[in-house]
């Protein structure tokens, strides 16, 4: 999910894992992998849970996804998003108060909210895998997603407004959805010609980021 900016007169501090610290990690460790882009397969399957925790693979790929998502300026990305067909999405966003989240889930499964306690949001979306285009998608604005850390501890995230809409989108990749599928079909096509028109140049800042980083 590509990424927003939130202003704040407040200090809020960082949740790591839901947990808040002092100062914010940053993502210095791990490679930086191309993105795939809707019409790959990958991003159609749902992937395959995790069963192995605790491993140098899994570490390794949970640093990949913050060091990419970092240089695409996103908000989330999924494991499949970088062509590894796992049920993994990280997160850094901040959120409509000011507070910033980061934090990993693996084989994340989304509470159902019972209907008289969901309040449906219209607002832009975009995605890392469809660059350039924002459309209008309506998510409910409270998520509850329950699964394990790369260790195998249980997670349970809460988000609200935005941070919700990236735990909702983020899961959506993992069972193979994007957020063009809840789009319209005149909507849809509209989106993909406009980032047939704007990958390049997303892609081109994308790179000039790494580099510049050194990734």
């Amino acid at each position: 999910m590509t990424g927003r900016l939130e202003n704040s007169s407040q200090d809020r501090r960082t949740r790591v894992q839901g947990r808040p610290v002092v100062s914010g990690p940053e993502a210095e460790r791990g490679a930086v992998h191309r993105i795939t882009v809707v019409g790959e397969d990958v991003l159609r399957r749902r992937c395959q849970e995790v069963t192995a925790f605790g491993t140098p693979e899994l570490s390794r790929l949970v640093d990949d996804m913050f060091a990419t998502n970092r240089v695409a300026r996103g908000a989330g990305l999924a494991a499949n998003q970088i062509g590894v067909d796992l049920q993994v999405f990280v997160w850094d966003i901040t959120d409509d108060w000011g507070v910033r989240h980061v934090g990993h889930i693996v084989n994340p499964v989304l509470d159902e909210i019972p209907a008289e306690h969901r309040r449906l949001v219209d607002e832009s979306e975009g995605c890392l895998s469809v660059p350039g285009p924002y459309r209008v998608v309506s998510r409910p604005d409270r998520a509850v997603v329950r699964g394990r850390d790369m260790d195998g501890a249980p997670l349970v995230t809460e988000g609200r407004g935005y941070f919700a809409r990236c735990l909702q989108h983020e899961t959506d990749h993992l069972h193979g959805r994007l957020y063009l599928d809840r789009l319209t079909r005149r909507e849809r096509l509209a989106a993909l010609r406009e980032m047939a028109e704007a990958k390049d140049e997303v892609f081109a800042r994308r790179a000039e980021r790494a580099a510049r980083l050194g990734k």
